[in-house]
């Protein structure tokens, strides 16, 4: 029998047919896979969109304002792992997208922003709608591009995505003056990219896994801190079997949440400043303590010198900036932590690790659990509670759906009462914590995934910052739900003011503040958002009895395509536990 050699050739490079610049644009995100753009057009951004009008695998979704496109393009890329794409026009245009970039890189989100610039003759002369929205992002992505050299453009959208994704991912800029966008030329499109002072990914030797398995080996308290970079990094199935091999308990941030199991013996759930108990204690009491695609964030640490004093620890990230920024640690790790997880599965099934008799640590972390229950207990009220809200919206949706989140205390809420069992299913706005995220998210999410629920669980406060993007939803028939807590206040600043400032309120009655609307007086709440939705042509409801909250869940889930329900709630609830700032997990307040 004949036998042939296999010759791998490297990807050729492909040459296009002469076109204009903005359609070598949309050739080159079809190439990149994209199948959803969220874009908002304008005279520096004419031409894109003429050329997104011929794309044959794009869907252009046109939001009402562009930081509602930013945030769809985050729930997208949130919920699926893929880059978002985003696209405005110069000037204010690009500015409206500053936030969202800066979201995406303190979350370390893959995000594309596309800008149109003005012609280039006229770029730093104060043209008709110029910003230097190439200078002004620098500090907020991982790279920002001035397409200078029309032939440029593809090796350039190439490399954006590729930076965009691989490694800690984050957000990159292309900015694309309008001369670049009408130039007319024969593209040739890279098959591969080479970016100059790109690290390869790096991978932990046998040698540092080896040393953090003889610690784990040898731990009687060990915890094992997990973070946003587990999801990104796609290692959800190992981090569940390292744990389950090792024995030892897990805690997770909110943006790791859903890599472990809510309801497993060893998970702690997710702790910090309002997470629950026993993942304080747990962590603040470690002897040795595995941090796995974290980064040690103050709402994390509280006060650092008294973040797990006694602790060795072993911090594994692919990010080297992120080593002895905020904590130092005993043993850093520059590793893709789905490599070192993977090989340190290996080793121990090869028998490199004798699992530790844990039995008495666990015995204090389940008496603290009893302790102090998780979720939290709340005093019963005659009015529906926020919680009681969530906590029926968890029972209706069975726990499977898509949850995005505003910023407030609904956002502390939600996760304590929804538990997250599965990855990218909770999304909210964590690093920079932007009000106003979570109804765009929600609907980039429901685009996404268009047979899932998903469900915005949302502040009166937070979701008012965006509250045009019914009329995306509207329009573009987007299947994503609004559980509106409605207490007419700024919840968490309130809260503040109530612990630490005597309630003296410093402008956050949303409502009006000689007549303040709530479940003693529906009368006065303003705005009517069932008014509101109904003329973006949204069917809405209102509850504010308690006997009628799980019917009217189960309405809004069960009404096809976008729904709100105005949940009226008091402002007198406050998210607990709660460690305030500059405390430590010892100093954590249950009442």
């Amino acid at each position: 029998m004949k036998t042939e050699s296999v010759v791998n050739f490297p990807p050729q490079d492909e040459q296009g047919p002469a076109m204009k610049g903005a359609d070598v644009l949309v050739a080159c995100l079809e190439r990149e896979g994209v199948d959803v753009v969220f874009a908002y057009p304008g005279g520096a951004s004419m031409e894109l969109h003429q050329a997104l009008t011929r794309a044959k695998n794009i869907r252009t979704i046109l939001p009402r304002h562009e930081q509602g496109g930013g945030f769809m393009a985050h729930g997208y890329a949130r919920s699926t792992g893929k880059a978002g794409v985003c696209m405005a026009t110069s000037g204010p245009g690009a500015t409206n997208l500053v936030t969202c970039i800066a979201d995406a890189y303190m979350d370390s989100i893959p995000l594309i922003a596309i800008t149109g610039q003005v012609f280039q003759e006229f770029i730093g002369k104060s043209a008709f709608q110029e910003t230097d929205f190439f200078g002004m992002t620098l500090p907020i992505v991982k790279h920002s591009f001035l397409v200078l050299e029309a032939e440029e453009l593809p090796m350039i959208v190439k490399k954006a995505f590729e930076i965009a994704t691989t490694g800690r991912p984050g957000p990159v800029v292309i900015d694309i003056p309008k001369d670049v966008q009408q130039k007319i030329w024969e593209p040739v499109f890279p098959a591969e990219v080479e970016i100059p002072g790109m690290i390869p990914v790096p991978h932990a030797s046998d040698e540092e896994l080896l040393q953090v398995l003889k610690k784990l080996e040898t731990s009687k308290q060990p915890a094992l801190y997990i973070g946003g970079g587990i999801i990104s990094s796609e290692s959800t199935p190992e981090l569940r079997e390292f744990a389950e091999l090792t024995g030892a308990p897990v805690a997770s941030t909110l943006m790791g949440l859903g890599a472990f199991p809510a309801d497993h013996h060893q998970s702690l759930y997710w702790f910090g400043m309002h997470g629950t108990v026993a993942g304080n204690w747990a962590v603040c009491d470690s002897d040795v303590l595995v941090t796995l695609g974290a980064r040690f964030d103050d709402r994390i640490t509280g006060t650092v010198s008294k973040f797990a004093p006694d602790a060795h620890i072993i911090h594994f990230d692919i990010d080297k900036s992120e080593f002895n920024k905020n904590k130092f640690a005993h043993q850093t790790i520059y590793t893709d932590v789905k490599y070192a997880l993977t090989r340190m599965i290996e080793l121990i099934k090869a028998g490199q690790f004798k699992k530790p008799d844990l039995s008495e640590w666990f015995a204090t972390i389940d008496q603290w659990k009893k302790d102090h229950p998780y979720p939290f207990h709340y005093k019963p009220s005659e009015h529906i509670l926020q919680q009681d809200a969530i906590k029926t919206l968890f029972e209706v949706t069975k726990g499977e759906a898509i949850i995005a989140t505003g910023v407030g205390q609904h956002q502390m809420w939600a996760p304590q009462y929804y538990h997250i069992s599965e990855p990218r299913t909770f999304i909210s706005s964590l690093g920079l914590g932007t009000m106003g995220f979570g109804y765009p998210a929600a609907l980039g999410a429901a685009v996404a995934h268009p047979d899932k629920v998903v469900v915005d669980i949302d502040g009166d406060g937070s979701f008012l910052m965006n509250v045009q993007e019914m009329a995306t939803a509207k329009i573009e028939k987007i299947n994503a739900k609004i559980l509106l807590l409605n207490n007419q206040h700024l919840g968490m600043v309130v809260q503040w003011e109530d612990r630490f400032y005597d309630g003296v309120r410093g402008h956050t009655i949303l409502g009006d503040p000689n007549n303040i609307g709530g479940p003693d007086n529906l009368e006065a709440i303003y705005p009517d958002y069932v008014t509101v939705a109904q003329g973006f042509g949204i069917p809405a409801k209102r509850v504010h009895k308690k006997e009628d909250l799980k019917a009217a869940i189960e309405e809004m889930i069960n009404t096809p395509g976008p729904f709100l329900l105005d949940v009226i709630v008091p402002y007198t609830e406050h998210v607990l536990p709660f460690i305030p700032q500059k405390k430590s997990a010892k100093e954590i307040l249950t009442d």
